[in-house]
């Protein structure tokens, strides 16, 4: 899916300006000239014409995200299934704002991963697009079925093959794809969901509730290529991680940019929202998201706030998530608005409808059965090899408007097959450097 718009609003202008002067004549003599039954049909044409031009305009908003009604029938309950600490969890309206921001602007303090996502242009370009997009996979971890999951892992693989080259700032080669840098990003994705779920949420979880929690973000992890042995697996061994991980954290230009656009989420990423609604919204989602921020990163991120703000904000967000979590309703219709991609998978979720059968799988015996036998941990070897072979996936552009390979393809077999099919013929011979 590409974006609808990729020139300038002057260039359109411009168009404009040469049709209407090479009509000017035309119009003058048929003004003059017009019968009865003329000017009714060009009034016919003229409602025919923006009636179309209403449908383009849902259609490009259509674009822009995922499409709200689409259901999907799921065979079973995937890897977690009802009851689970992830559900739980996860469920919580705290993950589509806070936890999401916090985690993908933390996430922007690897300096090789920044370097990644900045060279896309995609958290400026298409903001609203890739949040959905990102909203949709973490959903779909959840609750999407066995066979959809790990064939949604190898359209992801694919997806990030193509974000590869040389950090500006570092010298280093960066990939999407490098083990640490999905870890850091997979941890830090459920760490912030849990750090909010106490925050702005019921509270801590039990000790063996937590354990359960880090045992289940390990299993989600088997969706991308991270080395099992490395995950932390208690809330010591995490608070261990982010210690370890201090000393190896910068933040570029491109990290504090990027972040800032993250943190005014409530324009940048719902430019559909009525403005007055986005200007009120925009300060208090911002405050709520720096505060769930430990003191010694807020200054790499360029921020700053009391510890007055801190409670304040947390306070405010406090009894509206408490209404939409007593509401999953209405929490859906929010999510309608905001994420529809995510909508199909958080669905079953918080309405409870159970799958066809009540299987829980683990990823070994999904991969087997269903995707690639291959693990992505594999695949990346796979593709790392063929790209140093001289042949892959070209490099995304800067600010590009290529084509989505779209999550939604996993829900069928034969379209994962076309999609990835689809990824590895458009493989050219590449120039490899470094």
């Amino acid at each position: 899916m590409s974006c609808p718009f990729s020139g300038e609003i002057s260039e359109l202008d411009a168009a404009l300006r040469d049709a209407s002067t090479a009509d000017v004549a035309t119009e003058a003599a048929s003004e003059t000239t017009a019968t009865p039954a003329a000017t009714a049909a060009t009034a016919t044409s003229s409602r025919t014409q923006m009636k179309k031009d209403r449908k383009n305009s849902r259609n490009a908003k259509a674009d822009r995200r995922g499409d709200s009604y689409f259901h999907v029938e799921r065979e079973d309950e995937g890897f977690f299934g009802p009851g689970s600490i992830a559900w739980k969890v996860w469920s919580h309206p705290v993950f589509a704002l806070q936890a999401f921001a916090r985690a993908v602007t933390l996430e922007h303090l690897d300096p090789d991963l920044v370097a990644a996502v900045d060279a896309s242009g995609q958290v400026y370009k298409r903001t609203p697009v890739r949040y959905d997009r990102t909203m949709e996979y973490f959903s779909a971890v959840l609750t999407a079925d066995a066979q959809t999951m790990t064939r949604m892992s190898d359209i992801l693989m694919k997806v990030h093959d193509r974000s590869y080259g040389v950090n500006p700032v570092t010298g280093n080669n960066f990939e999407a794809n490098n083990p640490d840098s999905q870890m850091w990003i997979h941890v830090t994705a459920w760490h912030s969901m849990l750090y909010c779920y106490e925050k702005f949420g019921p509270g801590k979880l039990s000790r063996d509730e937590e354990n359960e929690y880090w045992a289940q973000m390990a299993i989600s992890a088997s969706f991308q290529p991270i080395r099992q042995e490395d995950l932390p697996k208690t809330r010591g061994e995490v608070q261990k991680f982010f210690d370890d991980w201090r000393e190896k954290l910068s933040a570029s230009e491109a990290a504090i940019r990027n972040a800032d656009h993250i943190l005014d989420g409530f324009v940048t990423i719902e430019p559909d929202l009525p403005k007055w609604f986005t200007r009120a919204g925009r300060p208090l989602l911002r405050w709520s998201i720096i505060a769930t921020y430990p003191r010694w990163m807020r200054p790499m991120l360029g921020v700053k706030q009391s510890k007055l703000t801190d409670s304040l904000s947390i306070a405010f967000w406090r009894p509206i998530y408490k209404v939409l979590d007593s509401n999953p309703k209405l929490f859906l219709w929010l999510l309608k608005r905001i994420c529809p991609r995510a909508v199909r998978y958080m669905e079953p979720l918080l309405l409870n409808t159970p799958a066809k059968t009540p299987r829980v799988y683990t990823p070994e015996v999904a991969r087997r059965k269903f995707g690639n036998p291959l693990t992505p941990l594999e695949q990346r070897e796979e593709l790392l090899k063929k790209r140093y072979e001289g042949v892959g996936q070209k490099s995304y552009d800067h600010n590009h408007t290529d084509q989505i390979l779209e999550f939604a393809n996993a829900d069928d077999q034969a379209a994962t097959e076309k999609t990835i099919k689809a990824a590895e013929e458009s493989m050219v011979e590449l120039r490899v450097t470094g």
